[in-house]
Parts: C-alpha cells; sequence; structure tokens
C-alpha cells in the first residue's frame, strides 16, 4: 500500500468516526419529547398525528371558531367585528400552523423565506397583539418597544429561548411562550469518501473509515435535564463503561450516571455530548482551559447551543490535537461563514442546525406555537409556556 492511499485511509478515518457519532448523539438528543409533546397536544385540543399532515384540509374543519376553546377572541380588541392581528415573521411555517391562527386572527407576515430584516420587524410588529418569531429573530426590548402596549404574547418555534430577553418580556408582562418539543432527526450522510475518492484510491482495507466504540467508553454529558437524561437511557444499549454528568444539581437515584465535577468530566470522557442551555452560567463555559483538560482521543459533541463553545478555542484544540474530534449540529453565527476556520478541517463535521429537521416535527412545533398564542390572546394557560 503506497503512502497516499495510507495518507487516504488515516484521513478518512477520522470523518466517518466522526459523522457516525456525530449522528448518532443527535438522533439519542432528538428523540426526546415525543410523550410530552403528545400530552401538550392532546391538552391544547390539538388531535394532530404525523398521519393527520396529509389531510390537511379535512382536519382543519374541525377548527371552527371557539371549538379550541378560545370561545369570543373577536372581543379581545373591545370591537365585535374585530380579531387580535399576529405578526408571524416567515411564511414559509406549515400551513396548518397559519391556518389555525387565521381561524381567530388577522395574521399579517413577513413575505420572503428568510429571516426577516431587523428594520422590517420594528416596523412591521408595531401595533400588533402577537409576534410569532424563529431562533433567527433577536426579541429585545427594542423590539418590545416598538410593538407596543398592545402586545400581548410572544411565540417562538423554538425549544431554546436564548434569542429572547426573558427578563425584559416579564418586566414588561408579555406572556412568553416557546415549544418544548420532540426533536428528531434523518440526517443524510454526505460520505467524505465518495466526494474525494478515497475508497476508488485504496479498495478495501480493515483499518479504513473505522473509528472508536462506545463500548467500554466512558460518556460525559453536560446538562443532565430532560434531554441530557434521555440520552443517558437510549445510550445504555451501546453497554459504555460508564456515565458521567455535570449539571446544575445532582439528580437522585433515578438518573444511573455518576455526578463529576466539571474538571472530572472533562478529564475522564472519552465522548462528550453537550446538552445544557444556553445561559450566563454556560456561556462559553467550552474555552481554551476546557479543551485542554480533556483526552487527546475525545470525541465533542454539541447538540445545545453554539455560545457554550468558544469557537475559535475549539478550532484550535482540534488543529492541535488537543482533542481528537468534534460534530456541531448549532453554531455561532449560524451559519457559519463559508470561508470560517472549522469548515476547512477534516475532524470537524458541522451540520445546520437539523436536530428537529423532520416535516412532522417542524409541522407539530408550529401548531404548538400557534395554540400558545391563541391560548395566551384568551388569557387561558398555555400548554408550553417558557416562565
Amino acid at each position: 500500500m503506497n503512502r497516499v492511499a495510507l495518507g487516504n485511509i488515516m484521513y478518512a478515518r477520522f470523518i466517518l468516526y466522526t459523522y457516525c457519532q456525530l449522528i448518532l448523539f443527535t438522533i439519542v438528543c432528538r428523540i426526546l419529547y415525543v410523550v410530552d409533546v403528545k400530552a401538550s397536544l392532546i391538552k391544547a385540543n390539538i388531535q394532530f398525528t404525523a398521519n393527520e399532515r396529509m389531510n390537511c384540509n379535512k382536519n382543519l374543519k374541525k377548527y371552527e371558531p371557539g371549538s379550541l376553546g378560545i370561545a369570543g377572541l373577536s372581543s379581545f380588541t373591545g370591537s365585535k367585528n374585530s380579531k387580535p392581528v399576529v405578526y408571524v415573521s416567515r411564511p414559509d411555517i406549515p400551513s396548518e400552523a397559519i391556518n389555525l391562527l387565521k381561524i381567530e386572527c388577522d395574521v399579517h407576515m413577513w413575505t420572503e423565506a428568510r429571516p426577516v430584516p431587523r428594520e422590517e420587524l420594528l416596523k412591521n410588529v408595531a401595533g400588533k397583539d402577537a409576534l410569532y418569531c424563529l431562533i433567527t429573530e433577536k426579541i429585545d426590548a427594542e423590539v418590545l418597544e416598538a410593538a407596543g402596549p398592545k402586545l400581548k404574547v410572544v411565540g417562538t418555534m423554538s425549544v431554546g429561548c436564548d434569542h429572547i430577553d426573558l427578563k425584559e418580556c416579564k418586566k414588561r408582562q408579555k406572556e412568553f411562550h416557546n415549544t418544548t418539543l420532540m426533536h428528531l432527526n434523518r440526517n443524510k450522510i454526505i460520505m467524505y469518501m465518495q466526494k474525494h475518492g478515497g475508497w476508488l484510491k485504496c479498495g478495501w482495507s480493515p483499518l479504513y473509515m473505522c473509528g472508536s466504540a462506545l463500548k467500554g467508553s466512558t460518556v460525559g454529558i453536560f446538562g443532565m435535564g430532560r434531554i441530557g437524561q434521555a440520552v443517558m437511557e437510549r445510550l445504555k444499549p451501546f453497554k459504555p463503561k460508564q456515565i458521567l454528568y455535570n449539571s446544575r444539581s445532582e439528580k437522585g437515584k433515578e438518573v444511573e450516571a455518576s455526578f463529576v465535577d466539571f474538571e472530572e468530566l472533562l478529564c475522564r470522557s472519552d465522548f462528550l455530548l453537550v446538552c445544557s442551555s444556553l445561559n450566563p452560567k454556560t456561556e462559553e463555559v467550552f474555552d481554551e482551559r476546557a479543551f485542554k483538560l480533556m483526552k487527546p482521543n475525545a470525541i465533542f459533541i454539541n447538540t445545545s447551543r453554539g455560545g457554550t463553545v468558544n469557537h475559535e478555542a475549539l478550532y484550535k484544540a482540534l488543529v492541535e490535537k488537543e482533542i481528537q474530534a468534534a460534530g456541531l449540529d448549532v453554531m455561532t453565527p449560524e451559519p457559519l461563514p463559508l470561508d470560517h476556520p472549522l469548515t476547512k478541517l477534516s475532524n470537524c463535521v458541522l451540520i445546520p442546525h437539523i436536530g428537529s429537521a423532520t416535516v412532522e416535527t417542524r409541522t407539530a412545533m408550529a401548531m404548538l406555537t400557534s395554540q400558545n398564542i391563541l391560548t395566551a390572546l384568551n388569557g387561558s394557560s398555555m400548554p408550553a409556556p417558557a416562565f
């Protein structure tokens, strides 16, 4: 075997290994909340399942004004003939959710299938009763001020809410909800070996595209909330030697993993998966010092929020082989610029925040967001409030 073929083997080995681990962990992490979302949707009287999406028009016949427990929304604005007005920040939200809003509300929306420009958002949110947004919109004091006193609810089609100034919402007494939903993943693996012809150059080899197994390894989980616990349960069939975790507090006996401090988690983990929320304590907690404490064979996976990682420090750690590889479903900013250093590395795999990328999941998220807005406008309890 010549040096070129051997080089291709070693080069591609890191790629497949990292990609497979990323897909595994992302699927594990994002399969969360199936039971929770079903309960939330039933509670909200939305009988919506994956199969029903194919019968959208038929299903929408069920949603007569008032049939969702939101009778009399027309009286919300003080006029018998007027409806609450909702501003939607994108037009490419699943139509079922928009049609649900239109039953009870007047819907205004940004007309292009891209994030609404800031100046457009500030102009068009004025005087609205509700705002339907996504993670691409930063909802802060400026937006709330532009909206004015009529704004009663902000709904975001996301699980995370770090793009919302929650303190400002509370201060102004706006209702706010996020879609605490299941996350599923069906990523398409674009094989590096196919793009670069590595398979053709070396044929079959015993170590071609090989990586390390989870069996017998030490897996570390940063953030043992519902997502972290779901990951832990789904890891067990892969028979890791031990599962460690670090979280805001030590969990009870129901969590079959060992609580360790942050530094020990870094030092001992062969695989380190970030499942935490983004908050002031977790912002860029994975910095240069953190990566220096990790094993040189460690695999770092982030499916939480890009802000938990200092990307310059991660790049340095990968280039200097302080860790073996990284897989990121989330980054800061999103998307990363095409010329970002991380995009050039063979031992770093990036996927575009697609942990919930199924039609069924995104539609359920959109429907739940609409239902939360409607129940908030009616003064009822929301199925998925943020606070």
